[in-house]
């Protein structure tokens, strides 16, 4: 999937080579996985804007398709009711002493996200409208696979995760029929902090899939180390203890 604005600014790339095309790869972002085909679930909120959800529905598998959705089911309207003016004084209040900046992220106490737009007369002016609110988007669309079993389901959504491809086929899943799904952690991911992207898969789960799961328990197995053979030290400093035994007394006798 590749998508543009109107104004032709691509934003949305699923392989290297669309991004290398449109000028914003990114060699960090390519091994973070970022220009991989997107997996989505059709009908459920979260994965797609409504024009686009409408669309897909329509497609068929392996079809290509181009296709322009207006505002209203992209990104909406811009509302001027998003837009807010605050005192130079307070927005430092609010971000830690500093002052604002054209363009700069802003976080209200309420969570919203904003924008500083403008910067004018003592005031700050913040928008809160989606970045791409009030524009039509281009979306050139291929759907390539369609994930129908169970485990590979699972997959999809670790890799959704961040994990690699590669490496989401190590975990072993194993689901119960109390709907209890197991997941066995595989070794090379036993010593990295997975605290967050184990509740954020369970919850993805459990919401997406809520039919088949309920419970999601994470399986880790520590093995027991081999104990190594008794080092020579021991016996290496005995001797060494036995000669400087030997050595004192042949001094002592010399003396």
């Amino acid at each position: 999937m590749t998508a543009r604005t109107q104004k032709g600014k691509v934003f949305r790339v699923s392989t290297e080579e669309d991004a290398r095309k449109a000028g914003i790869y990114e060699e960090e972002r390519a091994k973070q996985g970022h220009y991989t085909p997107e997996f989505i679930i059709v009908g459920k909120p979260g994965f797609l804007n409504e024009g686009l959800t409408d669309t897909i529905k329509e497609m068929n598998y392996f079809e290509k398709k181009s296709v322009r959705i207006p505002p209203t089911k992209a990104f909406g309207k811009r509302d001027p009711q998003k837009i807010e003016r605050i005192g130079i004084a307070k927005f430092r209040k609010l971000n830690e002493g500093k002052n604002p900046e054209y363009g700069q992220d802003f976080t209200n106490k309420k969570g919203q996200r904003g924008v500083v737009s403008n910067i004018m007369q003592g005031k700050v002016i913040i928008d809160y409208n989606h970045p791409l609110a009030g524009q039509s988007i281009d979306y050139n669309l291929e759907i390539i696979d369609k994930i129908e079993r169970f485990n590979e389901k699972i997959e999809y959504f670790m890799i959704s995760k961040g994990i690699p491809k590669e490496s989401a086929a190590e975990f072993i899943i194993n689901h119960a029929e109390d709907k209890t799904l197991e997941i066995t952690i595989p070794k090379m991911f036993l010593f990295q902090n997975l605290t967050y992207l184990k509740f954020g898969l369970a919850m993805d789960l459990q919401t997406h899939m809520s039919e088949d799961i309920e419970d999601v328990k994470f399986i880790e197995i520590y093995e027991k180390m081999p104990i190594p053979a008794a080092s020579p030290t021991e016996s290496v400093m005995e001797k060494i203890e036995a000669y400087n035994k030997e050595t004192d007394t042949e001094t002592e006798e010399n003396k």
